[in-house]
């Protein structure tokens, strides 16, 4: 999809999103559009949403203030939904984001592709699947956060020794499961086989991209990277009974996957 003219609109639960990410968060977002909307919402009076605080004005993400009227209830969630329809009925985007783990927005997320719009989400894997199906797309933060933790432990290694050797052993098992690659559970191996099956041609082969749709059809949290692999491409090379097959058109890679 990658259209710098699809416009995107990107609203943040501010109560249940990780301002540590919001980086990575946009540049996922990149992958299918422009973020020409990027709101936030919380209440900026609790100290809740001082990450928050240090990150809006760098990203260029507008704040918008919500008091929780009673204790223990969120306004948050409804706030967004207002503003969100505003925007759908504005018709000033071609998709939303919504970045939440929370199911209140399954709701939403159906009724904009009601309308034929485009919805991805960003949440926790602790994401109900209600929220998750109703997406389009819906892409895991765990996955954000993979690229970032590396960066930081290697940052991390140039420290002085005694704070080197804390740092490791504080956090041995969380490195070993970043860079470890997680066996692909059956159930998501009979999904791959099943993409596979819609997306050959009649050479009994199917375009890598094509297999990519395909999967996001079927599972819309799909995703190479819960299993340690950047790209589609890579985690096909790993599983045994396919061939990736290297595909050049116009000096450009559109690789090729068959049964072997």
């Amino acid at each position: 999809m990658n259209d710098s003219k699809f416009n995107i609109a990107v609203l943040i639960d501010g109560d249940n999103a990780q301002a540590k990410l919001i980086k990575e968060l946009l540049e996922e977002v990149s992958k299918y559009g422009k973020a020409t909307i990027r709101r936030i919402y919380g209440d900026w009076t609790t100290t809740h949403m001082k990450g928050w605080k240090e990150v809006i004005n760098q990203y260029s993400i507008n704040p918008i203030q919500k008091f929780s009227y009673t204790i223990g209830k969120n306004s948050t969630d409804s706030s967004l939904i207002i503003d969100a329809m505003d925007i759908l009925h504005g018709k000033s985007v071609d998709g939303f984001c919504i970045v939440s783990s929370d199911s209140d927005y399954t709701g939403l997320a159906k009724r904009i592709r009601e309308e034929g719009l485009f919805v991805m989400g960003i949440g926790r894997k602790i994401t109900p699947v209600a929220f998750v199906n109703s997406c389009d797309i819906f892409t895991f933060s765990e996955n954000l956060i993979t690229e970032t933790e590396i960066s930081e432990v290697k940052a991390e290694e140039k420290t002085e020794i005694k704070k080197e050797s804390q740092y490791k052993r504080r956090n041995k098992k969380e490195i070993e499961k970043i860079k470890g690659r997680s066996e692909i559970p059956v159930r998501d191996l009979s999904i791959i086989d099943k993409a596979f099956e819609i997306s050959i041609n009649e050479e009994e082969e199917a375009f890598i991209s094509k297999i990519g749709s395909s999967l996001r059809k079927i599972d819309p949290s799909f995703d190479p990277r819960t299993y340690g692999f950047k790209t589609l491409t890579r985690l096909f090379e790993s599983l045994k009974k396919y061939t990736v097959v290297k595909n050049e058109v116009n000096g450009l890679n559109h690789p090729l996957v068959r049964l072997k």
